[in-house]
């Protein structure tokens, strides 16, 4: 019976042992690695050097991040119409052809045009006659042949005509006539339409042989000399804004292409959108900027100085910011970072406080990155 119980002692003894050899490794297994550590030999440190340094304080300032459209102010935006109306007879304008100051863009017919020239030179020739008789009149009155009423007719009858003369006469030149070169023999019935300014056509509205009224339009010009790009900036952005600010402005087609110029007024009025509107100016018209353009801007509202790292110690994975901190020799910890502005080589690390004293790698942050990437894959 003793003998039994000291087998069965045996037995169980070697049960535990057996049972403790196997946990061992179990619980080997379950400590995870730290994925985001990566350690490496000194061969590998001997081909790619790493490089480290801390926080630095640099000036670096900061942009305001805005976009708008080409904009053109109303007093460079012209509507051409002819105020009498009439039939287009001619013209060659094309959508962004370049005009030129006094030429003829158009030809405008109308009979009306004819009956109008006729009224001013039959009121010229009245105007002219009643002068005589006036002159007449009061020669006659100083010698006393004449009466007063009869000098007084006379000279009334002189004014109206004059005023009836002048007022066709700015009637012809609402359509380009000039009425002192008027003859009878030069009547004609059609005139020119002349533009306005230097610039060139945004838009046709016309056809040969239509008719227009004075109220249409028959092309509208622009004057690009000032040309505005029209920023849409939130409300509240706009204390950081003030009149005379610098802006560097962009197309998505050629970013790399920089338009320079100064903020020239901010708006008042905010939008149910909490927009409002900043106009700019160019420095510098190109041809290559045309009304209703999409751009973006950038613009420093402030200056100061912020912890910093140069920009090569940034790795991008995964649409995620990251550098690497060195935790111990050869061994590195990948760690979040959230960015701020970047200027003059050096990026602002705006959760500073997660990396104050610690040292953080410039060199070959990104051979780092691609270790760390291919470890995780061989496992």
């Amino acid at each position: 019976m003793k003998s039994i119980s000291i087998y069965t002692l045996l037995i169980s003894f070697f049960v535990f042992i057996q049972c403790k050899k196997e946990e061992a490794p179990k619980q080997e297994n379950n400590i995870t690695k730290d994925e985001n550590i990566v350690t490496l030999t000194d061969a590998q440190l001997r081909n790619s050097p790493i490089e480290t340094t801390t926080l630095s304080l640099q000036n670096i300032a900061s942009t305001l991040k805005l976009n708008g459209m080409i904009d053109v102010p109303p007093q460079n935006l012209v509507s051409v119409s002819i105020p009498l109306g009439g039939y287009l007879k001619s013209s060659n304008l094309l959508s962004g052809m370049p005009v030129s100051r006094g030429q003829v863009i158009a030809v405008i017919e109308n009979p009306q045009f004819i009956q109008l020239q006729q009224d001013y030179l039959m009121a010229r020739s009245k105007a002219h006659f009643a002068e005589l008789d006036y002159n007449r009149q009061k020669t006659l009155n100083q010698s006393q042949a004449s009466s007063d009423k009869a000098m007084q007719l006379a000279q009334s009858e002189m004014n109206s005509q004059r005023i009836l003369m002048n007022s066709l006469a700015q009637q012809l030149r609402l359509i380009n006539i000039n009425p002192e070169s008027l003859k009878s023999g030069s009547i004609t019935k059609s005139v020119p339409v002349y533009s306005s300014i230097n610039g060139f056509v945004s838009k046709v509205n016309v056809n040969i042989g239509k008719y227009v009224n004075p109220s249409d339009v028959l092309f509208e010009l622009i004057n690009p000399d000032d040309i505005h790009l029209n920023l849409k900036v939130y409300e509240k952005d706009l204390e950081n804004l003030k009149k005379g600010q610098r802006f560097a402005a962009y197309t998505n087609a050629d970013p790399g292409k920089k338009y320079y110029g100064e903020i020239l007024l901010i708006s008042k009025d905010i939008s149910q959108g909490g927009l409002a509107e900043v106009h700019c100016h160019f420095d510098q018209y190109d041809h290559s900027l045309v009304p209703g353009m999409y751009m973006n801007a950038e613009i420093e509202t402030s200056t100061s100085f912020s912890n910093a790292v140069p920009e090569e110690s940034i790795v991008n994975f995964e649409g995620k910011d990251f550098v690497f901190v060195e935790v111990k020799k050869q061994t590195y910890l990948l760690s979040p970072v959230t960015l701020g502005e970047t200027e003059n080589g050096f990026t602002q690390i705006l959760n500073f406080d997660d990396f104050k004293n610690k040292k953080i790698v410039t060199k070959n942050a990104y051979t780092l990155l691609m270790k760390l990437k291919n470890t995780e894959e061989e496992e």
